[in-house]
């Protein structure tokens, strides 16, 4: 489907932009956001029928007609990631932007008791995965005057403690991806960001947290317009991380990150 003519004054108007993860808390938040700013939204992810009603929602809503591409990154290989960009190529006609929401955690164990599969799994889906789609993504991408790839990161603080295993190593490794592959892309026009959020009510943290009364954490949603920022032209200039508080106003305040 070809990206639909721009209206003026929304952010997104006119841009394609690719959400992984998109039937997660933060994807789905995301996803509706930047339609509801002017994109053209990819939603890829592995549970269908809840990216059937997130196509729905959007469509009913007015925004421009989305997008479905499933795919389970568990097992995607780089032939998968060439073909979804040729995919995008051909019924969208071009690609401004990828926010990568999708994340894997199967719960707090240790890394002595972690199976092999699930630490592989882990370290593929939340670390490997995201390069290796927006390597095949990049020629698209370079196409675009202005295009941005933002990888949604997890606080080094809180993850970086006994028992978070693998998914916290590969967001450690997120983070450094974000800062080289930046820098290896810094006279192209493809900005990367890695957007840091707060505490969010989704079910990665219910796995942790499981004790925690949802109802006094911000909804994934209070995030969302961060990422239609970083996603659009109002992101040029921002930092490799930022961090967004939760906040409900269309634009909430980014922060930048102690380097």
């Amino acid at each position: 489907m070809a990206a639909q003519a721009p209206q003026a004054g929304r952010a997104l108007d006119g841009r394609v932009i690719l959400v992984t993860g998109a039937h997660g808390a933060l994807g789905e938040a995301a996803a509706r956001a930047c339609a509801a700013a002017g994109a053209c939204v990819v939603l890829l992810g592995r549970r269908v029928p809840k990216l059937t009603r997130l196509y729905d929602a959007i469509e009913a809503a007015g925004a421009p007609q989305p997008a479905i591409y499933p795919l389970d990154l568990a097992g995607a290989t780089p032939d998968d990631y060439a073909d979804l960009a040729a995919n995008i190529e051909r019924d969208c006609g071009r690609l401004d932007g990828i926010l990568h929401c999708a994340a894997d955690f199967k719960g707090l164990v240790s890394l002595e008791n972690t199976p092999p599969e699930d630490w592989q799994r882990a370290l593929h889906v939340n670390l490997s995965a995201p390069l290796l789609l927006t390597r095949a993504c990049l020629p698209l991408l370079r196409r675009r005057e202005d295009a941005a790839v933002v990888f949604v990161l997890d606080d080094p603080a809180r993850v970086g403690r006994a028992l978070w295993g693998g998914y916290a190593v590969a967001k450690f490794g997120l983070a450094g991806l974000v800062q080289v592959l930046r820098d290896e892309l810094e006279h192209s026009p493809v900005r990367v960001h890695g957007l840091l959020p707060g505490p969010m009510r989704s079910a990665l943290r219910g796995k942790a947290y499981f004790a925690e009364d949802p109802g006094q954490v911000p909804e994934a949603s209070a995030y969302a317009a961060a990422c239609v920022r970083l996603l659009g032209a109002a992101g040029r200039g921002e930092p490799a991380t930022v961090r967004a508080a939760p906040e409900r106003a269309p634009v909430p305040r980014l922060h930048v990150l102690p380097s």
